[in-house]
């Protein structure tokens, strides 16, 4: 199907689908979530299991290019993004894709979509690898028709707008795997992949880590260089033939185009990145840091993941000191890296870092200097449809969540309020590994943490063995391996039941359950693309 007229079926289904919107079918899946069997005019298989789905068929992939139809001069130089989106064909209802590795600080993705609203086009499908609050003007452009819907993380305002049911069509949530498993399987098919690249070539050779607005590794755009019909490059940081290292390939690029600024790269660092100085989530921190040593899965050649919250951030400067004091090495560390990942790079505790993407300006100069710190992509970090993964390759993963169940199931993507408020990242894809450990608060501004039942299920329990707070950790019944292991530790190991129990008494009872409508706003994909859960409209 050709470009014009797969854009047109696409509009087409996403105008039946708001007129049919009330009579969308509901199944029950595995974890007993009601979810649609229709996303946007497109059929979709309800959560089997963690491991329960198995895929079939070829790959996607774009139309054949021959190099006749480039400059023999290998210069792809246009004169603005105006110029670029028409050459590409840019229609009413074509999918946009776009990357965040400059975090807070982008402007390439609202550039392009702004652009796209002063040309005309109207229903365009948005398919971030993330966005973030520096994009709330996307929401006039939905206001104004621009955009349709976003199939992407959904954080801060641009969630709370889904929530309240104010975007035409059902957002779409998947991890940083299960968006590469949704474009290289076809199940989203990129028209024009809108790539800001730090330092560039006029041929559309690619690198993160290098140039005055340097971001680190451009791994989740990688796919979309790949995958897309067309590709434009967009820097600030034009260098002649060759661009090297490169991440993206000039072979994949359509059209480069030239700006003043693609974003600021001190915005990559936010809040989430910071260290806490809370003595209870210092607390955690250390709980989690012995655990991890008691437990006899700190040492030699082991390898861990954490995250680039403030419990995590933590964690790693306990087990730095823990690692120290046993004369224990790590093979690799994964990230998204920070100073602290970094730290441990140059004083030789871990051999390497395996980094999807930068945190800080820390990361961002060792991963375009150190030659033992690895981009990577999500290709072969979290993709579940390839023949294996480096996230199952990772002994120890720290994680936060926004509620766990007693059954521990965890939500990283609404609150207790049901509001969407963030995205899923790669928090689905590291539940792979050896031990996966959820370290949080007990309750967050007096609204507990463990619940009955979480708001909405982004990772099945079967996948989460221990839940660490501030008043003790529960180890999941499943992983009898590591209640042996801790029987005679002098860590507060508790029923997870126990610690909600007692929360719940010190707050003074059991929370209200959120004000939620039957409507449904987005789902939340598995990482084989099946649905997990459903999140419902929040009224006003």
């Amino acid at each position: 199907m050709g470009k014009q007229r797969r854009a047109e079926h696409r509009l087409s289904m996403m105008n039946r689908m708001e007129k049919e919107a009330s009579d969308t079918p509901f199944a029950v899946n595995k974890l007993g979530r009601r979810v649609p069997l229709e996303v946007n005019g497109i059929p979709v298989v309800p959560f089997k299991g963690a491991r329960g789905y198995r895929p079939s068929g070829v790959k996607h992939g774009p139309s054949i290019r021959s190099s006749r139809d480039y400059p023999r001069s290998g210069d792809k130089r246009v004169p603005d993004l105006t110029t670029a989106l028409k050459k590409c064909g840019l229609k009413d209802g074509m999918v946009i894709s776009t990357h965040h590795h400059l975090r807070n600080g982008d402007q390439v993705a609202l550039m392009a979509l702004q652009t796209a609203g002063r040309m005309g086009v109207k229903d365009l499908v948005w398919f971030p690898s993330a966005a973030f609050p520096c994009q709330e003007p996307v929401i006039n452009l939905m206001k104004k028709g621009v955009v349709h819907h976003i199939e992407g993380s959904l954080n801060g305002p641009l969630g709370k707008y889904c929530s309240r049911g104010h975007m035409r069509g059902m957002g779409v949530l998947r991890s940083h795997g299960g968006r590469w498993q949704a474009i290289q399987d076809g199940e989203v098919k990129i028209d024009i992949a809108i790539i800001a690249a730090p330092t560039a070539d006029p041929f559309g050779n690619a690198d993160g880590s290098h140039g005055p607005s340097a971001c680190g590794s451009l791994g989740f755009a990688l796919a979309d260089s790949i995958y897309a019909e067309y590709v434009i490059i967009v820097t600030d940081h034009l260098v002649p033939f060759p661009c090297y290292p490169w991440q993206i390939q000039g072979n994949n690029v359509d059209y480069v185009v030239e700006v003043e600024s693609i974003g600021d790269p001190e915005k990559i660092v936010s809040g989430t990145t910071q260290i806490t100085k809370s003595p209870d989530r210092l607390l955690i921190a250390e709980y989690v840091a012995r655990f991890i040593r008691d437990a006899g899965i700190m040492k030699d050649g082991f390898s861990f993941q954490a995250g680039a919250g403030g419990i995590a951030l933590a964690f790693v400067e306990y087990l730095k000191e823990m690692m120290r004091d046993a004369g224990v090495k790590a093979r690799f560390v994964r990230g998204g890296s920070t100073k602290y990942l970094v730290d441990m790079l140059e004083e030789g505790l871990t051999d390497y870092i395996l980094d999807g993407q930068t945190f800080d300006l820390v990361g961002v100069e060792s991963i375009g200097s150190h030659p033992n710190h690895v981009a990577t992509s999500p290709f072969t970090s979290y993709n579940f449809h390839g023949k294996g993964n480096f996230a199952s390759l990772v002994d120890a993963v720290v994680l936060g969540a926004t509620e766990v169940d007693i059954n521990f199931n965890g939500n990283v993507v609404t609150h207790s309020d049901g509001l969407l408020l963030h995205g899923i990242g790669g928090w689905q894809n590291c539940l792979a590994g050896g031990c996966t450990i959820l370290a949080v608060p007990a309750f967050r501004d007096r609204i507990p943490v463990i619940v009955d039942e979480v708001t909405t299920i982004t990772g099945p329990g079967e996948l989460i063995d221990v839940v660490v707070c501030e008043r003790g950790i529960a180890i999941n019944p499943r992983r009898k391996d590591l209640l042996r292991r801790l029987r005679n530790s002098d860590l507060p190991i508790r029923p997870i039941e126990e610690i909600q129990k007692e929360v719940r008494k010190l707050l003074g009872g059991k929370p209200e359950k959120p004000r939620i409508s039957d409507t449904p706003v987005a789902v939340i994909k598995w990482v084989d693309g099946t649905v997990i859960d459903t999140v419902w409209q929040v009224p006003e």
